[in-house]
């Protein structure tokens, strides 16, 4: 089959009339700033969330899903275009994608697929990102409610003679966190991740950014009964996706596990037996030419991702040795470039300025109320964890390296450990190739 190119100004077009019978739809539900530790099928014990297990449970779910960018703009046009960010364009947040690239939008529709997306779209310009756009879920990630209705996804799945690829894309639980029922959580009872600074403060705000995990499983609760009741859920690839992690600190706008690792549940029981799990490790690069060869598109040369369809079907163990990662923390805060790369086991984050503190304008603004930074700096006064804790997050090493079988936390930074010096400098060695091939210029990126 011939191949088309990643990167080129002009469209691709081609007929395949006669073949949507033979290809599946697909829907993919992503959230928006999820943490993946709270959902039950990865082990999370807060809060209920039924809908999205029942995906992991009917399906395939991956244990090693990374978000290269821990923001909304670049990980969500690494999805679409199957690039990294450097190379589409979109390395800082709110930054428009390069023009002459392509998207998940020319290559599924040249393989005889209608593209849509309904909810949050934080990708421009709209030339590269051209869906259709379908009504009933909000697209505002900040709007105080998130609202939906399925009549659009609906009219969406049962109106087209050609087979489909619909976006679901929620703003929950993007903060603020007003969603969900808060009153069936005792914000004294939460386990919070070891990494938060336990106080009330803390417990309030993420009491509350529980009850909106419960409201962004409810949502895909009713698209799973949409397509139930529409008699296409088990004919339908369904795949949800986590995004990056919560805007908590070590969350959001970092190279950490906790806003990097992402959940990755996939059903489609033609195909994919129940209840399986992988460790392989994915990135969402590779989601868009993962479903461009389920749709049988053409291979497309000069983009990063790789297609994990032999992982869905036919229980290929291994996907990608390494990981990587990249935070340019322009227009959001202060410069702070950072850097990461990892396998299944070992993490290396480069700061590549740690001579200034870490600032993130969102997150760490004192003046406002629904973020936890002012009570962990009223905290820190007193000493003792809190004080560790807040230091830990502002003060960074040029180096930081972590076990995470024995530490996914990312509590204790194993970068002057001797032992492990042969390995940091090939995972250094590995990044700055990576790096290299990407065109990034590291810190001249964040300026």
């Amino acid at each position: 089959m011939k191949r088309i190119t990643g990167i080129a100004p002009c469209l691709l077009s081609l007929s395949l009339t006669g073949m949507a019978a033979e290809k599946p739809n697909v829907v993919v539900i992503m959230a928006d700033d999820l943490a993946t530790n709270e959902l039950g099928c990865y082990g999370g014990v807060n809060i209920p969330t039924p809908n999205i297990d029942r995906i992991a449970r009917e399906g395939l779910r991956f244990t090693n899903n990374f978000a290269s960018c821990a923001m909304s703009v670049p990980i969500r046009a690494s999805l679409y275009t199957g690039l990294y960010p450097v190379r589409h364009g979109s390395f800082r947040n709110h930054k428009s994608s390069f023009p002459n690239i392509r998207s998940i939008t020319t290559y599924l529709p040249a393989a005889g697929y209608r593209v849509g997306r309904t909810g949050k779209r934080h990708t421009l310009p709209h030339r590269v990102y051209e869906f259709e756009e379908v009504p009933g879920f909000e697209v505002d990630c900040v709007y105080p409610s998130a609202n939906y209705t399925t009549a659009g996804i609906k009219e969406f799945i049962t109106n087209s003679d050609q087979p489909y690829c619909l976006f679901v894309c929620s703003t929950n639980p993007h903060i603020p966190w007003t969603e969900g029922d808060r009153s069936k959580i005792d914000a004294d009872k939460i386990i919070l991740p070891p990494n938060l600074v336990d106080n009330s403060e803390t417990r309030r705000l993420y009491r509350d950014f529980l009850a909106e995990v419960g409201a962004l499983d409810e949502q895909v609760g009713a698209v799973l009964k949409t397509l139930e009741e529409t008699g296409q859920l088990d004919r339908t690839l369904v795949m949800f996706l986590g995004e990056q992690g919560p805007q908590f600190p070590f969350g959001k706008w970092t190279c950490y596990y906790f806003g990097q690792h992402s959940a990755l549940a996939v059903r489609y029981p033609e195909k994919i037996k129940a209840g399986t799990v992988t460790d392989a490790i994915v990135q969402y690069e590779d989601v868009m030419p993962t479903l461009l060869e389920l749709a049988g598109g053409a291979p497309v040369d000069g983009i990063d991702g790789r297609s994990y369809l032999p992982v869905l079907f036919d229980g290929k163990r291994e996907h990608r040795q390494w990981a990587y990662g990249i935070h340019n923390n322009i227009p959001e805060g202060a410069s702070y470039p950072i850097r990461s790369i990892q396998d299944k086991r070992y993490k290396l984050i480069l700061n590549l300025t740690p001579e200034v503190p870490y600032f993130e304008k969102h997150m760490m603004n004192v003046n406002d109320t629904e973020q936890v930074w002012a009570s962990w700096t009223e905290s820190a006064k007193t000493g003792g964890v809190a004080r560790e804790i807040v230091n830990r997050f502002t003060t960074r090493p040029a180096v930081e390296f972590y076990d995470l079988e024995t530490d996914p936390w990312e509590l204790a930074n194993l970068a002057g450990d001797r032992k492990h010096a042969e390995r940091i400098a090939a995972m250094k060695a590995e990044l700055g190739k990576w790096m290299q091939q990407q065109g990034d210029t590291g810190a001249e990126l964040d300026k």
